[in-house]
C-alpha cells in the first residue's frame, strides 16, 4: 500500500500503529494525521531510532496495513 493510501485510511488504520508504535499515545497519532513525515520523526524522538531506521519501520507497517 502506498502512503497515499495510508493517508486516506488513517482513521482506520490508526490503531494499528499504535499497537506496532505503542510509546505513540492517542494524541500523537490524532496530531499524525496520516502524514508520514509526523510518524517518523515520532518514532524517531519515541524509540530513539535514526531517520532511516523509522522510515524502514513505517514502510514495513504500510505494507502490511491494508
Amino acid at each position: 500500500m502506498n502512503w497515499e493510501q495510508v493517508q486516506g485510511k488513517w482513521d482506520q488504520v490508526k490503531g494499528s500503529a499504535r499497537i506496532e508504535w505503542a510509546k505513540l499515545t492517542d494524541q500523537d497519532v490524532e496530531k499524525i494525521a496520516g502524514e508520514r513525515d509526523k510518524l517518523v520523526g515520532l518514532i524517531e524522538e519515541k524509540y530513539g531510532r535514526t531517520k532511516e531506521e523509522a522510515e524502514e519501520e513505517v514502510d514495513s507497517w504500510s505494507r502490511r496495513v491494508a
